[in-house]
């Protein structure tokens, strides 16, 4: 396998010594869906060192359209994505060290996970999620890639702390169209030309290239045969909370944190405890409500039309209903 990277290696922008700068980097993906799977395969093909891998849900039929590691017995088998996609990446390439999380993303429980990395790959699927994430690494000083996909539109943007405009500078400067990809669908060809942009940026910052980074917000429409890049220089503003001359990092504050929350366009709630559950122990005392399914990362209930999915760190998925006070109430019903 000595010639594994030397496609790689013979591209001059890269070269043995950037192909031995990339062996050494630490890349942290937030997502591990469409985005996530993508950015990870290319990656690992690549030689990254290390890759963490942070996703909370679980692997369903309908992801097996565009979410390239899984198969069609990850989805009977409820595996988390991180689990199923880790299993799948160590299969690629063994060399690489890949260490994967089931949990939610909180300001919390990804600070520790941030020692040592150098890069952030964005493939979260909510606003939300992202705004905590661009006061954190803005905060860490870390660098990282937005991107997000829907429908046949994309786009991606690497951020520089210090250097670039932060999303939220961004997003002020551009209103968000509300569509999701429940709402609207998507096609597989999107989420690839956001992927090709994002690891090719993460190269670029893995090698050092910083004078090649795209200094553009990259936005497309594949059917429609629309490409542009928008300078947003501009966009950065001496006020901004997050990148600011003052910074006060307000997501990163307790009442902007969300204990419970629809998920994106899924017909699902989350609600988050702080603990954990015993599985083995739930399941018992769950199964005289409902059909039980479990695995030991989680344990699944059909009980009045919803399905249930408890996961070990304490979250709870309920599906079949997009209205926070129905899901507190059954989940109350449930959990006592």
């Amino acid at each position: 396998m000595n010639d594994r990277y030397s496609r790689q290696v013979l591209f001059q922008s890269i070269g043995e010594m950037g192909q031995r700068k990339i062996r050494r980097k630490h890349v942290l993906i937030l997502g591990c869906g469409a985005l996530g799977t993508g950015n990870a395969e290319t990656l690992v093909r690549a030689g990254i060192g290390k890759l963490t891998i942070i996703d909370r849900d679980y692997v369903e039929s309908s992801n097996l359209q565009r979410q390239q590691l899984f198969r069609e017995q990850d989805a009977i088998d409820q595996m988390p994505k991180a689990i199923a996609g880790k299993y799948r990446l160590n299969q690629i390439n063994s060399d690489v060290q890949i260490d994967a999380y089931v949990m939610d993303a909180t300001a919390e429980n990804l600070l520790p996970l941030l020692k040592g990395v150098d890069l952030v790959i964005d493939a979260t699927d909510n606003f939300d999620v992202r705004f905590m994430i661009n006061d954190l690494l803005q905060k860490q000083q870390i660098n990282w890639i937005f991107g997000s996909c829907v429908g046949s539109m994309g786009m991606s943007y690497a951020i520089i702390p210090g250097r670039t405009p932060c999303i939220n500078c961004i997003l002020h400067t551009m209103p968000l169209s509300g569509a999701t990809c429940d709402s609207v669908g998507i096609i597989s060809p999107a989420v690839q030309m956001v992927v090709a942009h994002q690891t090719s940026e993460a190269l670029k910052f893995l090698v050092g290239d910083h004078k090649s980074l795209r200094s553009r917000l990259v936005i497309f429409d594949l059917w429609n045969n629309q490409y542009q890049t928008i300078k947003v220089d501009r966009a950065k503003k001496e006020d901004c909370p997050t990148c600011g001359v003052n910074p006060s990092f307000p997501y990163l504050k307790y009442e902007s944190k969300t204990k419970s929350e629809v998920l994106c366009g899924r017909n699902t709630v989350q609600i988050r405890t702080g603990h954990e559950f015993h599985l083995e122990d739930l399941a018992t005392r769950l199964q005289k409500l409902g059909q039980i399914k479990k695995n030991q990362y989680l344990v699944s209930l059909e009980y009045q039309s919803h399905r249930f999915m408890f996961f070990k760190d304490g979250r709870t998925l309920i599906h079949g209903t997009n209205s926070i006070d129905n899901a507190k109430k059954m989940y109350y019903q449930i959990m006592g």
